[in-house]
């Protein structure tokens, strides 16, 4: 009989597979669930600790420096995740025993080939809960909310300088815990207040959000595994993805081209906007990213999408001209860390090329759109540099252009920030071809 798959064990070994591979977390999770005979009860306290030692990875990181003579980066990955997930049980999971997350990480590190890592490890969380779990305060704005709510101080810094304080303090503290799933439905072949039943006859609680009356509140472990999503009544959606789409203002009959469509989840709401009646045009790079538009779309039932390949950054003369033009730009996602916490701990040097490349889509994007047509440029992050500065420098260089309102936010531009619509992070811009 095989040994029973240790969660504590299984966590430990995907946060340092995380870091070697620098994989996304939630892929690299759901894979590992695939091939694991865990329960239900031990993968669901595995989720809690990985994500939860991931999106806390900082703070823990800082309380172990304290309590350590020895720098984080010396000591072994396996021995630093091992650490962290313990001090994840103590301080933030309160239906962990404090002694049982003790006692279950000195035996993980009993397992490693340094002999000390045992008596260091017990040492450390013994000397942690001795002082009463408690941890001094920094002087430095940046570097205290850095510790409170667990990101890069340098991260934090560029918060504060580009939002200032409250919209930080607002953007951090909405990054933590479970972000929502929000299912547009495909009002096509279902009314929402039909879906909301259809859904809670599965197990699922469903309700219709408040901003949107195409759009459902749903809790449920895995919206793709429902008969409701098979059968294509909906496809997972955020609020701000769904303001983006608005904002294009489509209408039946229209052309439109959608133009870093990948994984196709704002073409299929633009499609349904338009009745499916009109021609939607939804490109990527690459081909296996392509497919997933074309399966999307096939399972909606929305005809009017052909999705292909296409370099947005270079002018493909072969396609139309177009009513309404969506250039959602590939970013550096700092309004997602809710879903993907590893992304807030890259450097922000590695974004430092992302606001040429997305002001080249842009430009060439606006080459498509007719006279009098419309123009939206979108990214999920929050980042000055990515965002209002790519749209300053796009309306200095084209005249032809001018600023439009989005209705739903009032404004010519929005930075969305998650606890707005508690949604996603955001950055939606509008433009008007005006001759």
């Amino acid at each position: 009989m095989s040994e029973k798959e240790n969660p504590r064990k299984t966590a430990v070994k995907l946060l340092c597979r995380l870091e070697e591979t620098g994989a996304y977390s939630n892929l690299l999770l759901d894979e590992h669930f695939k091939r694991s005979a865990m329960d239900a009860r031990d993968k669901n306290f595995c989720a809690a600790l990985f994500y939860g030692t991931l999106e806390r990875r900082y703070t823990l990181d800082e309380i172990i420096s304290v309590y350590s003579d020895k720098p984080n980066e010396k000591r072994s990955a396996v021995i630093q995740n091992i650490l962290r997930t313990a001090l994840y049980q103590i301080r933030y999971l309160n239906g962990v025993p404090d002694s049982a997350a003790v006692n279950e990480a000195v035996k993980l590190a009993a397992k490693e080939r340094n002999p000390a890592a045992k008596g260091f490890v017990n040492a450390l969380l013994r000397a942690y809960l001795r002082n009463d779990k408690s941890f001094g305060e920094y002087r430095d704005k940046a570097r205290q909310l850095a510790f409170e709510y667990s990101a890069p101080p340098e991260l934090v810094q560029k918060w504060l300088d580009e939002y200032g304080a409250d919209s930080t303090r607002a953007i951090l503290s909405s990054s933590l815990g479970s972000p929502p799933v929000t299912a547009k439905v495909n009002t096509l072949r279902i009314e929402p207040s039909k879906l909301v039943k259809k859904l809670k006859e599965e197990g699922c609680e469903a309700r219709i959000n408040k901003y949107f009356d195409d759009c459902l509140d749903i809790r449920v472990a895995s919206p793709e595994s429902t008969e409701s999503f098979r059968s294509g009544l909906f496809h997972v959606q955020d609020i701000s993805c769904r303001i983006c789409c608005g904002a294009l203002g489509a209408k039946p009959d229209m052309t439109v081209l959608d133009m870093c469509g990948s994984p196709g989840g704002k073409a299929f709401t633009i499609a349904e906007i338009m009745e499916n009646s009109g021609r939607l045009l939804s490109f990527d790079l690459h081909k296996n990213r392509v497919r997933l538009i074309k399966s999307g779309a096939q399972r909606l039932g929305l005809d009017i999408i052909t999705a292909d390949e296409n370099d947005a950054k270079l002018f493909n003369s072969s396609l139309p001209p177009a009513d309404a033009v969506l250039c959602d730009v590939p970013c550096s996602g700092l309004g997602v860390i809710r879903r993907k916490p590893e992304i807030k701990y890259k450097g922000l040097e590695e974004f430092a090329r992302l606001p040429q490349i997305q002001y080249e889509i842009l430009d060439c994007s606006a080459r498509y759109v007719k006279a009098g047509g419309t123009l939206v440029y979108s990214t999920c992050t929050l980042s000055r540099a990515e965002n209002d500065e790519v749209m300053d420098k796009f309306f200095a260089l084209h005249p032809e252009f001018s600023p439009a309102k989005i209705a739903f936010v009032n404004s010519e531009r929005a930075s969305i920030t998650p606890d707005m619509f508690d949604s996603d992070g955001f950055f939606i811009a509008k433009a008007v071809r005006t001759r």
